[in-house]
């Protein structure tokens, strides 16, 4: 199955002005735009809450049978949109979707939120 990157479109940093555009949908765009400059097979869906507002940007890598990861405290431009598309191909390259901590790029490499088990097939 393709890795999929979720994207939460509500996420901004702490203290940011609640009416000014959402780092999150920032994030998603430069992640977009970035797939398509490379033209990327990932599945890219923005979803409105993942729950780890004290780490906004929030991006999930999620595939059936594979581990999925859910990392924040990521910035929306487009050096992590890169790294954000890197770490999916390392995902989807995996079998299991382990992610070893000295594989993965840039901030992905000290945020990471979560780890959950994979579901089954």
């Amino acid at each position: 199955m393709t890795t999929e990157i979720l994207i939460c479109v509500l996420c901004c940093p702490a203290g940011a002005d609640r009416e000014a555009p959402r780092a999150g949908h920032a994030l998603l765009e430069a992640v977009q735009d970035a797939a398509l400059l490379d033209d990327l097979p990932f599945v890219i869906r923005p979803v409105e809450c993942m729950n780890s507002c004290e780490r906004a940007c929030s991006v999930a890598l999620q595939a059936r049978g594979k581990l999925t990861y859910l990392f924040g405290g990521l910035v929306p431009d487009a050096d992590c949109a890169a790294d954000v598309l890197a770490c999916a191909q390392l995902h989807a390259d995996s079998a299991d979707g382990f992610l070893a901590r000295d594989t993965r790029p840039g901030l992905l490499r000290t945020g990471l939120v979560a780890r959950l088990p994979a579901l089954q097939p």
